[in-house]
């Protein structure tokens, strides 16, 4: 998206505000505060008392809140059709594996995802993408993993990559090919990662920022996500793991193993996972939208993390099978009333934690001199609003880099 350089190079101040910074390690509160930006880049965040004097107009912010533009850290947000048929038979008594025989699942969406065009995947994520937006995100991760073929993955990367082209919004794609088993590979998985590692991950390498993949039984196992893991860090790509969603195979240890952005999901990670993840500054990205839609009963072990200091970030993970949300929103409340977490830990986990999850904490996540200016201004004046309202959106007012 384009925009006016007069408009960005201008000063840009915002004052009368409540700000959550996300400064040192809680929200960073600061009553009377201004934010303050030029180039698209904040200059000054703090106390009024403490601004430089005002060199152009100022918007008046009424005591609202500001923090930093909201940041989804993992999506499948691109892909084709829908699964809501599979969700009404699932409701109605059938399994997972009885749709699976007659079609469904995760080969219903990638047969979906082969059969649409990369503008026709742009159209169906926009109204997706347009509903975080609404919620001030500013930030989102866009996986590939429902083409698994080389094609139709860069197709997805292309897409993903389009969508920040669509819209004034940052776009992190991750290259997800490890995420199944495709038909034509069926009994020859080592095949399939042979594919990944030599042809895809090569050709994914000038579109994605990150390569992930999944560490499950029905995905792959630790040495396969090894091999994809080293492939991808030879190639110049960060790494992230699908890990301990249903059942413990330490691919969050063997993510910090290999300096991992992230490892997601964790519902089953051991006491010795999250050590490791907090020694290798690992993020723990906790999905409580698939947690609630899949009836999970298991929860990632928060206190553990908490007494280690892994840092913890939250995502919507937006996917057509088990997590079909596009409100970050609800999950800072599902964060909160599913896993235990507090209203600082939540809303770091959308902010500067999910940053880290990204590997952008010096670009976006907090409101500090010389990081990108993207804010989220709120109807509210108490933090825990955010956090504690259900189908309620406060957004004010969204600002990405000073527009």
């Amino acid at each position: 998206m384009t925009h006016s350089n007069d408009a960005v190079q201008m000063e840009q101040r915002w004052t009368n505000a409540r700000l959550a910074t996300m400064a040192d390690d809680g929200l960073g509160l600061i009553d009377n505060g201004v934010v303050i930006a030029k180039a698209g880049r904040i200059v000054y965040a703090g106390p009024a008392e403490g601004a430089p004097p005002a060199a152009t107009a100022f918007i008046d912010c009424e005591g609202r809140l500001i923090t930093p533009g909201l940041i989804d850290c993992h999506t499948h947000l691109v892909h084709g059709g829908n699964r809501a048929n599979e969700w009404a038979m699932r409701l109605e008594g059938a399994t997972y594996e009885e749709i699976a025989r007659a079609g469904g699942g995760i080969v219903s969406t990638m047969r979906a995802t082969r059969e649409a065009s990369e503008d026709a995947l742009v159209a169906s994520a926009l109204p997706r993408l347009d509903a975080l937006i609404a919620e001030g995100v500013t930030t989102i991760e866009i996986k590939s993993g429902y083409g698994l073929s080389t094609d139709d993955e860069l197709k997805m990367l292309n897409a993903a990559r389009a969508l920040g082209e669509h819209r004034n919004i940052r776009v992190e794609p991750t290259f997800l090919g490890a995420h199944a088993l495709p038909p034509e590979y069926k009994g020859d998985s080592d095949g399939y990662i042979d594919l990944v590692c030599k042809e895809m991950i090569p050709a994914a390498a000038p579109l994605a920022t990150a390569v992930d993949a999944f560490c499950e039984g029905i995905g792959f196992s630790p040495d396969q996500c090894t091999r994809v893991i080293e492939t991808a860090k030879a190639h110049g790509l960060a790494v992230k793991l699908h890990a301990e969603q249903l059942s413990a195979l330490h691919g969050s240890a063997l993510a910090a193993l290999h300096g991992a952005l992230s490892a997601d999901h964790l519902e089953h990670a051991t006491d010795d996972d999250v050590r490791a993840m907090a020694a290798a500054g690992t993020v723990a990205v906790l999905l409580p939208g698939a947690y609630y839609f899949m009836r999970e009963t298991k929860l990632p072990p928060v206190d553990a993390m908490r007494r280690h200091g892994t840092r913890i970030a939250l995502a919507t993970d937006n996917n057509p099978g088990t997590s079909p949300t596009t409100s970050l929103l609800l999950m800072l409340n599902m964060g909160a009333t599913l896993f235990g977490l507090t209203v600082v830990e939540a809303l770091r986990g959308v902010t500067v934690n999910a940053a880290a999850a990204l590997g952008l904490s010096n670009e976006i996540g907090a409101l500090e001199a010389g990081k990108a200016c993207d804010l989220a201004i709120w109807n509210v004046t108490d933090p825990a609003e955010l956090v504690y309202r259900i189908g309620f959106n406060p957004l004010h007012q969204r600002i990405k880099d000073g527009q």
